[in-house]
């Protein structure tokens, strides 16, 4: 009798069938995004949840970012409503939630005012519509061109300080809102006096309200981690106004929303010339925004965001928004973070995010212009709290102290340059670390563990390791080239000239590569040796820098000076 085939039982085994079945039958099917073909029940309520409580924190904000830039108010639910759809079809990463952002619309607002200092609502409209044209365009061209590599020198202590950073950031920037008074808005420090100056002034019933949903919010997230608790802060923040009219007694409301769906927008072409290098920057800062928030919320069970995939993805997000009143728009770092500690599986969250955003510009305008801004500040510092993390600090100084710099350096550059400049800070560092690294690699003076053919770097902890009179064993480490050939050289001569050996062995075993430079330096060096009477043997060449060496003088020592390893080394200098 024949077995059948054992069927998929786990989760895993799903997935995997699932994918299994897409790749069988993609050409013979429309493109199905991959988190819709793997999608899984048990992900519904968490997506849904996080939809909803992302609307709630992200519609009222972008409202105001809209403001920021000198636009319509209308223009902020218009970028949560098609840039988030798009994204959510053809982005990479899951919990990403796509708007705008307070760096994006000041730069945006920076923009428009070059071509519209009056104000002029029309000409404010097709300015934008250009603007995220172009923002749009090069994004795609980005990923097109395949340039999402420069995600990859955003390291992993990088990310942990530009959360931390960011977290301080939000948390700061919410505080008036939440004590009900306003600030002239600067830098961190100027934000951080004048918010301290102004607490005598806070009104005591937004503070009273501000104070409710912040304990609401932490005792139901402890307590009863079932209920939505950002959801159900909003709707008694609504319903207290509604019910009490706290809006008559200091509390601050959203305010009036207009209704209706978007119009269309042509951008116009005469305009590009102008706003091209805004354009560009916004396009840079967006780009940054996007993958660092994509990386920093990523989950280790679910796929990394694809850097490339990004760009093309919120490229054509920018290019759909221009059309449809939609102002130039990122990832969120913010509302990343709520829609993943909301519970958000996947790109669903987005959608039933964008779907909100269409509801409240048809029928749900009036209750979102209810909701007390002190409502919005607690949740959104309660969510940002968690960005700051001191024991993920605390591990990196464990490891490496360099490395927890680099996360103190992208913190305090957040905090003081604002997003884009702080990460760009932290990147530079780090690459000038990266750049101090490499410039100085290791040459190691090996030995042999007693009684076996084990060679390891000399050390004072085995003291018992054998030696051999008269041979020197180095072994060099990582790429030599141009800028670390003569440091190379250096510490080789030195090494040899405290040794004076006969026989000098070089291990390439742990050089993946070899430039003119540093050929030139061993050329010149084997010169010097031989002068010396000292003589050089090659060994544990990969084929690339076998094949360096041979189209050098190098390649005139005999066979019997280009060996396999150091235990052949040893046998060949014993003869």
């Amino acid at each position: 009798m024949s077995r059948r085939p054992s069927e998929p039982n786990t989760p895993q085994q799903i997935d995997q069938a699932k994918v299994a079945l897409g790749h069988s039958s993609r050409r013979s099917r429309v493109p199905v995004p991959e988190w819709m073909r793997n999608y899984r029940q048990t992900w519904l309520k968490g997506d849904t949840v996080a939809g909803l409580t992302t609307a709630a924190v992200v519609i009222p904000k972008a409202l105001a970012y809209a403001t920021i830039a000198g636009l319509p108010v209308q223009v902020g639910l218009y970028t949560v409503m098609v840039p988030m759809l798009i994204y959510a079809v053809l982005g990479s990463s899951r919990p990403l939630s796509v708007s705008t952002t307070t760096t994006l619309a000041i730069l945006a607002g920076s923009a428009l005012n070059q071509i519209s200092a009056s104000g002029d609502l029309a000409d404010l409209m097709t300015g934008s519509a250009t603007l995220a044209l172009l923002v749009g365009v090069f994004l795609a061209l980005a990923g097109l061109l395949r340039m999402g590599f420069v995600a990859n020198f955003i390291s992993e202590p990088v990310l942990v300080g530009f959360k931390a950073g960011i977290g301080i950031v939000i948390v700061l920037d919410q505080v008036p809102k939440l004590i009900g008074i306003h600030i002239d808005k600067g830098n961190f420090l100027h934000n951080l006096l004048v918010t301290l100056q102004g607490i005598p002034d806070a009104s005591l019933p937004t503070v009273a309200v501000g104070a409710l949903m912040v304990l609401i919010l932490i005792t139901m997230k402890r307590f009863t981690p079932a209920i939505p608790a950002p959801l159900a802060a909003v709707a008694i923040g609504i319903v207290g106004v509604s019910l009490l009219g706290l809006n008559h007694h200091g509390v601050s409301v959203v305010g009036h929303v207009p209704t209706g769906l978007p119009a269309l927008t042509l951008p116009k072409w005469g305009l590009v010339a102008q706003l091209w290098p805004s354009a560009a920057g916004i396009a840079l800062m967006s780009f940054t925004e996007t993958i660092a928030a994509g990386r920093a919320f990523s989950s280790s069970d679910e796929p990394s965001p694809q850097a490339n995939r990004e760009l093309i993805a919120t490229g054509i997000a920018n290019i759909g928004g221009a059309f449809l009143g939609a102002m130039a728009a990122g990832g969120g770092t913010t509302q990343t973070a709520v829609n993943r500690q909301a519970g958000a599986h996947t790109q669903l969250a987005g959608l039933i995010t964008a779907v909100l955003a269409l509801g409240a510009c048809l029928l749900l305008a009036p209750y979102i212009g209810l909701m007390p801004n002190a409502t919005l500040a607690a949740v959104v510092i309660v969510y940002s709290v968690g960005l700051i993390d001191p024991s993920e600090f605390r591990e990196i100084l464990k490891v490496r102290r360099t490395e927890f710099i680099w996360a103190l350096v992208a913190t305090l550059g957040v905090m003081m340059l604002g997003t884009l400049q702080g990460i760009l800070v932290a990147i530079i560092v780090s690459l000038l670390a990266l750049a101090h690294q490499v410039s100085d690699p290791p040459v190691y003076v090996m030995v042999r563990k007693p009684g076996t053919n084990v060679f390891r770097p000399e050390s004072d902890a085995n003291p018992l390791d054998e030696h051999f009179s008269d041979l020197l064993l180095l072994h060099l480490e990582g790429r030599l080239f141009f800028a670390n050939a003569e440091r190379v050289g250096q510490k080789m001569r030195t090494l040899v000239d405290q040794a004076r050996p006969r026989v000098v062995a070089l291990d390439f075993s742990g050089v993946f590569d070899l430039e003119y430079t540093a050929l030139k330096m061993l050329t010149e060096g084997e010169r010097r040796l031989r002068d010396q009477g000292v003589t050089l043997l090659l060994v544990g060449m990969n084929p690339t820098v076998l094949a360096m060496m041979m189209h050098s003088p190098l390649a005139e020592l005999s066979r019997t000076r280009m060996l396999f390893n150091l235990e052949q080394a040893v046998a060949s200098y014993q003869k």
